[in-house]
């Protein structure tokens, strides 16, 4: 697991001496945060999420009735979306909603920072990783693949600024995620104002986790360079997919943005997501080559 160093920024004059002196000027501060799992720990996440905890885990949290704006998803399979299954900071089983993109290494999963590690919090990362495409109803129709390594912003591990992440995931059965599920498109720099659909695992009722659920809008401007869509999904949806132009037939469009939080603890009406600008792009960039 790597660390974060802050470096801070010396005076004009500091610098002058400090290169006359000989010394080299201090390096940039790090853009991402970085955490790597040994293969003796991948290993034990697998072994830890056997389906009956898969499923049992929805049991222990109730955010109440699943609201209008939410619906169940009755289309066909979209098998790039799943449940990230989590050990949390606080050592309590958890999960997310993450998707399979398209990538060099045809492995990496984006989901919300905070489905990663604790925010403003650069030594709080979480364990027990792993990512079940398609997840429904205590089933991973297309295997459980163990996360290998997670990249965030910096400015997420130090300040919570700029929710996102993307999951670099082993191979099952000698296949590679996206050779397995397929991957959404990323756009970066998407602008508010185009519609999407916005998928989850909320861990609302009757569902607690166990069904895809949506909610689909047109984006707006929201505060932070985040935007907003209306949508009532609660928690265990965090980190799922807002996907641009999206075809119902074939589960496909374009990841915009990805579940961040709600307006309220209770009654949300609205869902924020991040602005996927320049870096974003450096955490997606550098999961691709982990």
């Amino acid at each position: 697991m790597l660390a974060i160093r802050t470096c801070g920024r010396l005076s004009a004059p500091a610098l002058a001496a400090a290169m006359t002196l000989g010394a080299a000027p201090p390096s940039p501060a790090p853009v991402t945060a970085e955490v790597s799992y040994t293969a003796q720990e991948r290993q034990e996440a697998l072994s830890y999420w056997t389906p009956e905890r898969m499923k049992e885990v929805g049991g222990t949290v109730d955010l109440g009735p699943t609201g209008p704006l939410t619906k169940t998803w009755k289309g066909a399979p979209v098998k790039t979306v799943g449940r990230l299954f989590l050990v949390n900071a606080k050592g309590a089983d958890t999960w997310c909603t993450a998707t399979a993109v398209k990538s060099g290494n045809r492995s990496v999963v984006m989901a919300a920072g905070h489905c990663v590690r604790l925010g403003s919090s650069p030594y709080n990362t979480y364990m027990n990783l792993v990512f079940a495409p398609g997840y429904a109803k205590g089933k991973a129709p297309y295997g459980v693949f163990p996360v290998r390594a997670t990249v965030t912003p910096a400015s997420w591990a130090q300040n919570s600024v700029n929710d996102v992440s993307a999951l670099a995931v082993d191979p099952v059965q000698g296949k590679a995620l996206t050779d397995a599920v397929g991957g959404q498109p990323v756009a970066f720099g998407r602008r508010p104002g185009g519609d999407v659909t916005a998928f989850g695992y909320p861990a609302s009722t009757p569902q607690r986790g166990e069904e895809l659920l949506y909610c689909a809008g047109r984006t707006k401007a929201a505060p932070d360079d985040e935007m907003s869509i209306p949508c009532d999904m609660t928690g265990g949806s965090s980190g799922g997919p807002w996907l641009a132009d999206f075809d119902a037939a074939s589960g496909l469009g374009t990841l915009v943005s990805v579940n961040s939080h709600g307006d309220a603890l209770e009654h949300s009406t609205t869902m924020s997501g991040p602005v996927l600008g320049a870096t974003a792009r450096q955490v997606y960039d550098r999961a691709q080559r982990s």
